[in-house]
């Protein structure tokens, strides 16, 4: 009888003992996860404020590049005034030497806007007009340009690494009336109804 009771007590102690080992198991269990969470947090708080920093440093460097180059757009416009108005095929070498010396300095400019990042938004003609990066300063009516379409650049626009710096002004033709482009819809079904009727005579008189 005592060694039964012995055993009992024995056995009741032991399973005590596991339930005790299974219980601060599970509590390291759940600290562990916790401290795990917690390091994840943190490092996602050291990654985010990483990239505010450069972020900012980013901003604060190209916001002095931005200010810096406004200042010589206007060199920059003088020049490519002087290139486009300045005198071809001079029988005087020295004009065409000193026209030649603009041109070189222009581009000399323009290369180094570029290796900065700054881009020159100059569209060309009947390109699509785009409020982004576009003022239309007039309008202009002309038959072989499409409607909201870019006829004329007045000014070139810039931007500097993806930030408008300043908007090209440009002349546009007028944009389409509701009968105007219901009209140019239905042509371009036509014409596309046209292609298809072809390519289907097409196939078969192979076939």
């Amino acid at each position: 009888m005592v060694d039964d009771a012995f055993e009992d007590a024995a056995e009741e102690h032991a399973a005590e003992a596991e339930d005790a080992a299974q219980d601060e198991v599970l509590k390291l269990l759940a600290e562990n996860a916790a401290l795990k969470e917690q390091a994840l947090r943190y490092a996602a708080d050291a990654e985010n404020t990483k990239r505010r920093a450069e972020r900012d440093a980013n901003d604060a460097r190209a916001y002095a590049i931005q200010k810096f180059a406004r200042d010589l757009l206007d060199a920059a416009d003088s020049l490519a005034r002087a290139v486009e108005h300045s005198p071809k095929d001079s029988a005087d070498a020295s004009v065409n030497n000193m026209v030649m010396g603009v041109e070189m300095t222009e581009k000399s400019l323009q290369s180094a806007f570029e290796r900065n990042g700054l881009k020159r938004i100059a569209p060309e003609k009947g390109a699509k007009f785009d409020p982004n990066l576009h003022q239309a300063m007039m309008e202009q009516p002309v038959d072989d340009v499409a409607p909201g379409s870019v006829v004329q650049v007045m000014q070139a626009g810039y931007e500097l690494l993806g930030r408008l710096v300043r908007p090209a002004m440009v002349v546009v033709t007028p944009k389409a009336t509701a009968a105007q482009a219901a009209a140019m819809q239905a042509a371009e079904t036509k014409a596309y109804a046209a292609s298809e009727a072809d390519a289907g005579a097409s196939v078969d008189r192979k076939a």
